[in-house]
């Protein structure tokens, strides 16, 4: 049985907030420049959780410096608390010190994974941001991951494949990296013989491990386009609509995309150890879709959110990104599910996503519409309706 912590607990310490000395905390990876980016943007002073030896992004690079004013002059990140490990941000003296700079943390995927699971839903009090209960459902193969919820929803996602022996199409394998543990061990099949001269290959070089495999989830591969979906679902509208698509983004991806760009001839010229592209994500870019795909991609972030708060309650809350490929009828496939800001969002960030500067008239990336809640949640007294 899953225990989250008890709200009275984050709402006590929200309490001591003075609303004037709120700032957005988030842990140093990932899309953390968006969210200190939009909070800047909204006025509010930014801080970043770092782990000591790769915090120069924030500590030295953005760094904000400011006029005897208080006005930003350049960068983006006030405050920064460093330690030894990510991990260590669950310790309570570090907690406090969150509380006591009036913290109200937004999380992202790195937060979940170097901290785990179970100390985000048991043991973390500070204010947080969008949907703690939800953070979980990204885990595949977890009694209620993404994929349950998505069924819930009857919403579209690529068939699963139950055993390697059937495999007769093209078939992703997804799993972790063995030495990459944030990263995919992802491979492609098109029958058992190739799944099984894959993943030997794969295990021989160290990208993968036999129990990891073992657990691996299989589903066919869409081939189509892929386009992440960048939602924020607002609780607190009351005029428009609650479901905004901000933006669109799309991945590079190592070294797959390398793969791609070489002739077939110098593909099948490739030794053992190249010839297996890996999935690692290294970058992002921004899309848009045709005009008759926009209510079909509304529909899904309907449903989703409609399951998300029949089984998930209070449900989604701020940004989420469904991942997906759209196949040569047009038809929308979700392979991947975020429930939190997405990991695409910092292409957008300063100059904001194209749905999202046409819906509000100015630049509104994920980290700013974020902020812009929060402003709101403050001035309307309502901060209670967006934290967990």
């Amino acid at each position: 049985m899953i225990v989250i912590i008890a709200r009275e607990k984050v709402l006590a310490n929200l309490q001591e907030y003075r609303p004037d000395e709120i700032v957005i905390g988030v842990l140093g990876s990932h899309s953390a420049l968006d969210v200190c980016d939009g909070a800047i943007d909204e006025g509010f002073k930014s801080l970043v959780v770092c782990e000591e030896g790769r915090d120069k992004t924030y500590s030295n690079y953005f760094k904000a410096h400011r006029s005897s004013d208080g006005q930003i002059r350049r960068g983006i990140v006030d405050d920064v608390i460093m330690l030894k490990r990510f991990k260590n941000i669950m310790n309570p003296e570090v907690q406090q010190q969150l509380i006591s700079k009036k913290a109200l943390f937004v999380p992202n995927r790195s937060f979940t994974s170097y901290c785990g699971m179970d100390a985000v839903e048991n043991d973390f009090q500070v204010p947080m941001v969008g949907s703690r209960n939800m953070l979980r459902s990204e885990d595949r193969g977890g009694p209620k991951d993404y994929y349950w919820l998505l069924e819930q929803a009857a919403l579209p996602f690529p068939r699963k494949v139950l055993d390697p022996h059937d495999i007769d199409k093209l078939t992703i394998v997804k799993l972790h990296h063995k030495v990459k543990k944030l990263e995919r061990g992802f491979f492609t099949a098109s029958s058992y013989e190739e799944y099984e001269k894959k993943s030997k290959q794969l295990i021989s070089q160290g990208v993968i491990d036999a129990d990891s495999l073992n657990d691996a989830r299989m589903e066919e591969y869409v081939i189509g386009p892929v386009f992440n979906l960048d939602f924020f679902y607002s609780p607190l509208e009351e005029t428009g609509s609650k479901i905004e698509l901000l933006g669109i983004d799309w991945r590079f991806e190592s070294s797959l995309d390398g793969h791609v760009r070489l002739p077939a001839e110098q593909q099948l010229a490739l030794n053992d150890k190249q010839r297996v592209p890996e999935y690692t994500v290294c970058g992002h870019n921004s899309a848009t879709l045709r005009e008759s795909l926009l209510e079909p991609a509304f529909e899904l972030a309907e449903k989703y959110v409609k399951a998300s708060q029949e089984h998930c309650a209070p449900g989604i809350i701020g940004p989420f990104c469904l991942q997906t490929c759209v196949d040569k009828d047009l038809k929308f496939f979700i392979y991947d599910v975020a429930p939190r800001i997405g990991g695409g969002t910092n292409v957008h960030m300063n100059v904001g996503h194209s749905y999202g500067n046409t819906l509000w008239r100015k630049e509104m990336s994920t980290g700013r519409r974020l902020a812009m809640e929060v402003r709101r949640a403050i001035r309307e007294e309502r901060l209670e309706e967006i934290v967990t």
